[in-house]
């Protein structure tokens, strides 16, 4: 078990509909429910620490990998929902595309920072490889930084949106909520996005590969705002 981490984070919805989701689609997946904030087990000193974005970083410089429990694998899901529905839990960082006989295909992610988490059930409106990204108004509001790309960054592997883009629809509407992959690989199983759900560019790929469009995308995550389509 040495050098491998599990994952752990905070359990529960505050709203019923949606806690009733996360009761059928987590029933066989084991987690451990703890304060706010993703932390893991250190087998070293068999304790649970913290797993801020410093200790991402230096674990990912050191194994150039993330942990293994934010690695593909497909894992045991029991779920009402049909195979090709996304899955994502944000309090564990796990997104997980539903398959056929009770199981799902699990991937690492890094979600919304304080402030920026949201839950809800769209569609996957679109998709694009080596999407341009182009940064919303409210972004380039508070971030200088976007100005430069308000008319939009071509893509390529510094983009923010990495290698590929499913775009978040409510009904006809873009949410502007992205599932995409990252130039930053070592903040998956973080809060560090402004609302978009990250991946690493070889699972977005893979995960492109796997989805259609239209596919139905259940966001779920304790605290967070409701989006309005829900």
């Amino acid at each position: 078990m040495n050098g491998k981490l599990m994952i752990a984070g905070r359990a529960a919805l505050q709203r019923k509909s949606l806690t009733a989701i996360v009761a059928m689609a987590l029933g066989l997946v084991a987690v451990a429910a703890l304060a706010a904030g993703t932390q893991v087990f250190d087998p070293k000193t068999r304790k649970w620490v913290d797993y801020d974005r410093t200790k991402a970083r230096k674990y990912y410089a050191a194994h150039n990998e993330v942990p293994e429990a934010f690695r593909p694998q497909m894992v045991k899901f029991r779920t009402a929902e049909v195979p090709g529905t996304i899955i994502i839990d944000g309090n564990q960082h796990f997104l997980y595309l539903v398959q056929p006989g009770q199981r799902a295909m699990r991937y690492g992610i890094g979600v919304g920072r304080e402030g920026f988490g949201w839950a809800g059930i769209v569609r996957v409106g679109r998709m694009a490889e080596w999407p341009t990204w182009t940064p919303p108004a409210e972004m380039i509001a508070r971030d200088p930084n976007a100005v430069k790309h308000a008319g939009g960054m071509p893509g390529g592997p510094d983009n923010p949106l990495g290698a590929r883009a499913l775009y978040l629809y409510e009904r006809d509407q873009d949410t502007i909520y992205r599932i995409h992959g990252t130039p930053e690989p070592w903040t998956i199983g973080l809060d560090v996005s402004s609302g978009c759900i990250r991946m690493r560019n070889d699972d977005i790929t893979d995960l492109a590969s796997r989805v259609k469009v239209g596919a139905k995308v259940i966001v779920l995550m304790q605290g967070a705002a409701l989006y309005k389509g829900v």
